[in-house]
């Protein structure tokens, strides 16, 4: 039994360091979270946060910023960890978009400290660390040598062996959030676990879920979702919180087999705006081999004065500026749009790059797919007659019609295209049917193609393992581009399917061909099969005729009226259609997905507005519209088919994603209502929203407004419906929603999932804790897309083997050869590698080890990945290493070109063939580092447009060679007269001065540091022990320019450290009297206080410190000393403290008056949690606390209440255990 409980806190990968001695020794290992840190202690852990705002102002306090206001109030914010509301939010800067940093005088940190006890544990537990990194810590804190720590491991994971009988414990992250997993043995008792809960302001435990107030904000930990293991697959059991007395909570699971393992495990979640703040519309999202998030979406320029140019493109970007665009010329309403892409780290914490790509028109993207080099391959439409093309043997695309389909693959950084194809013909491609807000009213909802809001903009992208790429899209051109071998040369009616297939740069279409009948057709969907490499294309007819319904027997070979779905399956050349068939009733259906498992059978997934046949299915749901079959690979007949929904008229969901994973769960996302009507009411989109649809116990939203998505996963062989749940807001303007487009699941069944979020305010859109922008960048004038990732840990166990050379993925390299071997899905508990080569398989708990082939071969290499608690126990995955001794040695030679001024330049490949294996003209390429290239071996020329420095590249492009593609760089200097410049900061002794070289020309560098050493390094780095002022002077020459040397001096001033030291009273200390810290630091002009119970303050004098401790201990408390040049000193030492809890509550005050009698608190001395209510003469709480710190002001609502007497309830609990109760009067005076 595995009993595995989320902590909602966005985390990222936590690092586990243990603890030798540098911290308290009740500490085992330490890890840190945003905003706070994660102790573990021998019964339990501790978690320590800090007020989010606090850390922000102390990080602009830090940097030198000032403001008008700082965080001095009485009251500590009280702003939830998981707390949505964009008002609580902390943005990127203080306080969010326009606000100000923090005064630049005291500040107070507000920190807060919590425990968790695992009740009655065993004194024996055994604890390691697991999953150790190739790295260590080393620790010197303070002037204490007892605190000084080296070579401490870091692991991503820390087990307890036998916390209970035949129970483990083992604390990790997952999907960036922490999580600990409680494994029962056979014959463990779930009984036996107990959590205590100390410190915490509030605990308030539900069936569902137990959140833990602070008076920072709230952590909750979700109901599980807990499943029992067995030889027949997953069973769900039912698993609740239960409270206890004390603060403790408990497990209380239904019947389960004592001798099988349970797995307690709930739903994870990371959810990000792009924070654009430009109008920004959600389409289409995908991922790569890392887990990293790419989100497709469209920005526009309709809010007053921001000219589409909010989306606030990275650095170094492909596009970082709108395009423009042209409504008129596509019938697109009056919309102006470019594509927008952002990539998000896996855990949603950083934009690791964001880009426009457009030109004049408009551009949408439909589907976005990445390979495994992390190029991302987009797939969408354009009305721009100079979108961004690369280039090809048959030279540059052009736009041919209103919109034309797009094929744009960006580079692993997204600064650059690798290729970009416009395809089309004279009219619209890559539109079904009509764009959304035509001036010219078209069919849509139920009588159309375009069934859902967004399915003008539907197709699909997918890439087979040699990097080609697969679309499927639609077309109503006649003279759409066709290739020699497609299967149908023409277009048979109004509106045709139309599939492609291109080399993995898209510079060659190996395939394009029509796919329709008499009337209209569209292709959403495709995938290719496992076994066959077939390609099978999903989507809806309206035509009777389709072409390849008599190739042998199918589920249906004609229209059951009206549109039904199709699929068609084609050979791999797409030159050869092997049969269609259509699916459908008598009412209207669509396919929007086909996916395969691995034993090769195809699955379809769509909507209907009939009656679907149940077939071989357990699970049903009476009357749905929505619909999930499997197929036999050849289309010969079902081998099962069910529906899921609340059984209305019309569909619940506009279906965006869908899967089968490796244990033949079946996945299916979509979202309802949200926009449902186009020109003014004119044209209606048949949805039956979300309301009613099922949802299980561990969904992360149990409730709809009716406009929200929905995710559904059905369990193998259609038994029965292992998960449901909403996402989205309740309530707003617009409802969620996409545009266009479609997302993706992983084959982890982890879905990526774009949405179009908060449109215009309005409602709450969930995001999670610490992610790149908690809110809508428009605030209430526009949309962002929302980038949600959810893992539903349905999918089992998996192995995807890849291998990294020279850091980078490869399969060939130069004996000896070193290898890193990693599987990037990283969800094993054991690993076993077989290398082939005749070692010993390496049998480990780590997702990567490192192997060396010392002899040349080609070795097949297996990886085993090994979950026993998992649907599939084990995957098992191989992959192909060849090793080699045919290495070509590089290097070149540069000669400036005559005359001085001039900046032309040879360039002589001077590299060194192995024997018996020339060089031939395409074997390398040439970089400029100016953003232009050239290929060739003989000497290349090249001229530089204007002075500066170059990294200059010479790259092995050529395969035949077994360090193919390495590559020799050298940094040339280019300028018609040398210019000596560089860049050093000011510093603080002793100083590592890093000299940053900016000279223009230079082949020579002669450096003079002014304290009698040099150097001729080109980029040196100095230390200077002493403080003082030092000329620098730089002499440089180079023999190609005109003035041959410059040099040149720079000043900088070495400063003095401050010295920080502090003593305090009393010594010894006293019972519950406040701690008076005296600064004896000198040099200094602020100071950070650091008390070690989690408060902190900062002081811009040297002035005394009163901080009162609330519990009796030992507190290693800090003194950070810094000057006016940020030099700092640290001083630490242990103050003692003692408490004996007491606490008084005044029984008058003077509120609206200044002084300490305006506002009303309790008083008293180690108190760790408090319920405080006041209650008027008519009983009505007037004022509720839980935190001592946060007194009545004298008023409720916002209302000053009169003079008069109120009582309380006051109820207590001290650090050390007791409690206390009381009750009394209080007198309001004015």
């Amino acid at each position: 039994m595995i009993a595995r409980i989320q902590a909602q806190m966005n985390t990222g990968n936590l690092e586990f360091i243990e603890n030798k001695g540098q911290w308290d020794t009740a500490m085992t290992y330490r890890a840190d979270i945003p905003n706070g840190n994660f102790f573990l202690q021998k019964h339990g852990f501790s978690v320590l946060l800090q007020s989010s705002s606090d850390m922000d102002a102390l990080r602009l306090y830090m940097h030198g910023h000032s403001s008008q206001t700082a965080n001095t109030g009485v009251s500590p914010e009280k702003t939830s960890v998981n707390d949505v509301s964009p008002m609580k939010k902390v943005e990127r800067g203080y306080g969010g978009y326009g606000a100000a940093p923090p005064a630049r005088n005291e500040l107070t940190m507000h920190s807060h400290l919590y425990q968790v006890e695992f009740v009655n544990s065993l004194d024996g537990v055994q604890i390691s660390g697991d999953k150790p990194l190739d790295t260590y810590n080393n620790y010197f804190i303070g002037n204490d040598s007892s605190k000084w720590a080296s070579n401490c491991r870091t692991y991503q994971a820390v087990i307890y062996k036998n916390i209970y009988p035949n129970i483990d414990l083992r604390y990790y992250t997952e999907n960036g959030r922490l999580k600990y997993d409680l494994i029962i043995h056979p014959g463990g008792n779930p009984g036996d676990i107990i959590l205590r809960y100390k410190g915490a302001d509030k605990l308030t435990v539900k069936a569902h879920q137990v959140t833990v107030f602070t008076s920072v904000g709230e952590v909750k930990e979700s109901i599980p979702h807990t499943y029992q293991f067995s030889k027949d697959g997953n069973k769900d059991l039912a698993c609740r919180y239960v409270a206890g007395a004390d603060n403790t909570v408990h497990f209380r699971l239904d019947s389960y087999s004592k001798s099988a393992t349970v797995v307690i495990d709930p739903t994870l979640v990371f959810s990000s705006f792009t924070g654009s703040h430009s109008d920004n519309w959600g389409y289409t999202a995908t991922y790569d081999n890392s887990g990293n998030f790419y989100s497709g979406s469209i920005v526009l320029n309709s809010i007053p004065n921001d000219g589409g140019n909010g989306f606030l493109a990275s650095p170094g970007a492909y596009q970082s500026r709108f395009q423009g665009g042209n409504a008129a010329k596509t019938d697109d309403g009056t919309y102006q749009y470019d594509i927008a892409i952002m990539k998000f780290s896996s855990n949603g914490v950083n934009r690791l790059y964001a880009t426009y790509v457009g030109g004049a028109g408009n551009e949408q993207p439909h589907s976005m797919i990445v390979d495994n080099a992390g190029n991302l391959v987009i797939a969408g439409r354009t009305s721009s007659s100079n979108y961004p093309t690369v280039s090809t043997a048959t030279g540059k695309d052009s736009l041919k019609g209103g919109y034309d389909i797009i094929l744009t693959k960006l580079n692993a950084t997204g600064s650059r295209l690798i290729g970009s194809r416009i395809i089309g013909g004279s009219s619209n491609d890559g539109v079904n049917i009509a764009p959304k807000y035509s001036d010219n009213i078209v069919p849509m909802g139920e009588s159309s193609l375009r069934l859902n809001y967004g399915d003008d903009g539907r197709s699909e992208v997918i890439l087979d393992n040699g990097g080609n790429v697969y679309l499927a899209s639609c077309t109503s051109s006649t003279d759409f581009p066709v290739t020699a071998n497609a299967f149908q040369k023409t277009n048979a009616g109004k509106q045709d399917a139309v599939f492609i297939k291109t080399s993995p740069d898209l510079g060659t279409i190996l395939a394009s061909s029509y796919i329709g009948g008499n009337s209209d057709d569209a292709a959403f969907a495709l995938a290719l099969s496992p076994l066959t490499n077939d390609i099978y294309i999903a989507g809806g007819t309206s035509s009777n005729n389709l072409p390849g319904t008599g190739n042998g027997t199918v589920v249906s070979a004609a229209n059951q009226g009206g549109i039904d779905g199709f699929l068609s399956v084609l050979s791999n050349d797409g030159g050869t259609l092997r049969r269609t068939s259509y699916f459908g009733t008598a009412g209207t259906e669509v396919l929007y997905g086909v996916q395969f498992d691995n034993l090769g059978f195809p699955y379809i997934m769509g909507t209907t507005t009939g009656a679907w046949p149940v077939i071989n299915a357990a699970f049903s749901q009476p009357n749905g519209k929505q619909f999930i079959a499997k197929l036999k690979p050849d289309l010969s007949a079902y081998v099962y088919s069910t529906v899921f929904g609340k059984g209305a008229a019309y569909p619940d969901i506009s279906p965006t994603a869908f899967l089968v994973d490796r244990c033949q769960n079946v996945y299916v996302a979509g979202w309802g209502g949200g926009i449902e009507t186009e020109g003014n009411g004119q044209a209606v989109y048949h949805n039956s929203r979300t309301t009613g649809l099922t949802v299980t116990p561990d969904a992360i939203k149990k409730t709809t407004d009716g406009d929200d998505f929905y995710f559904f996963v059905m369990k193998r062989d259609a038994a029965s419906q292992l998960y449901g749940s909403f996402f989205g807001q309740d309530g707003g303007p617009v409802g969620d929603h996409v545009d266009g487009g479609t997302s993706r699941f992983d084959k982890q069944g982890i879905i990526y999932e774009a949405i179009c979020a908060n449109c215009y305010g309005g409602g709450s859109f969930q995001t999670t804790p610490g992610v790149w922008a908690t809110r809508n960048g428009t605030g209430s004038l526009g949309c962002n897309l929302a980038a949600v990732k959810i893992a539903f840990n349905f999918a089992g166990v998996a192995a995807d083997p890849r291998s990294l050379i020279n850091g980078r993925y490869d399969s060939s390299g130069c004996v000896p050869l070193d290898v890193l071997f990693v599987d990037t899905v990283r969800n094993a508990k054991k690993y076993i590698w077989s290398f082939g080569d005749g070692t010993p398989d390496s049998i480990t708990t780590a997702f990567q080890v490192l192997h060396t082939y010392n002899l040349v071969g080609n070795y097949r290499v297996r990886l085993i990945a090994i979950d026993s608690s998992t649907c599939n126990i084990s995957d098992t995955a191989y992959l192909n290493i060849r090793v080699r001794t045919d290495k070509a040695n590089l290097d070149f030679d540069i000669t400036k070109l005559p005359p001085c001024q001039s900046l032309n330049y040879q360039f002589d490949n001077k590299s060194t063939p192995p024997a018996g294996k020339p060089f031939l003209p395409g074997s390398f390429t040439w970089n400029f580092g100016d953003g232009s290239s050239a290929a060739g071996t003989s000497p290349i020329l090249h001229s530089y447009a204007a002075a500066g420095t170059y990294p200059v590249s010479l790259i092995l492009a050529d395969t035949n060679y077994c360090n193919s593609p390495d590559s020799l760089t050298i940094i040339l200097r280019v300028s018609p007269v040398v210019k000596a410049q560089f860049e050093v900061p000011d510093g603080c002794a002793p100083y590592i001065a890093v000299f940053n070289n900016t000279s223009l020309a230079g082949q020579q560098f002669f450096w003079d540091f002014g304290d009698g050493t040099s150097s001729t390094d080109m980029n040196p780095v100095h230390l200077y022990n002493t403080t003082g002022t030092y000329t620098i002077s730089l002499l440089v020459v180079d023999s190609n320019t005109c003035n041959i040397s410059d040099s040149t001096t720079r000043t900088i001033q070495v400063h003095a450290k401050p010295t920080a030291g502090f003593s305090t009273t009393p010594v010894p200390a006293e019972y519950n009297t406040p701690t008076v810290f005296y600064n004896n630091a000198t040099g200094a002009t602020h100071y950070i206080w650091l008390f070690g119970d989690g408060d902190s303050t900062v002081k811009n004098g040297s002035d005394t410190v009163i901080h009162q401790y609330q519990q009796t201990g030992s507190f290693n408390a800090c003194l950070i000393a810094m000057n006016q040049y940020g030099c700092s000193d640290t001083s630490c030492h242990p103050v003692q403290a003692l408490i004996n809890p007491l606490l008084d509550v005044p029984n008058a005050f003077t509120p609206g008056r200044f002084g300490q009698n305006s506002i009303i608190r309790v008083k008293g001395f180690g108190i760790a949690g408090m319920t405080w209510k006041i209650y008027n003469r008519w009983g009505q709480v007037v004022f509720q606390s839980n935190n001592p710190n946060y007194g009545w002001d004298g008023t409720w609502k916002g209302t000053p209440q009169p003079m008069d007497v109120y009582v309380y309830t006051l109820e207590a609990n001290y650090f050390d255990g007791t409690k206390t109760s009381r009750k009394g009067d209080i007198t309001l005076i004015r």
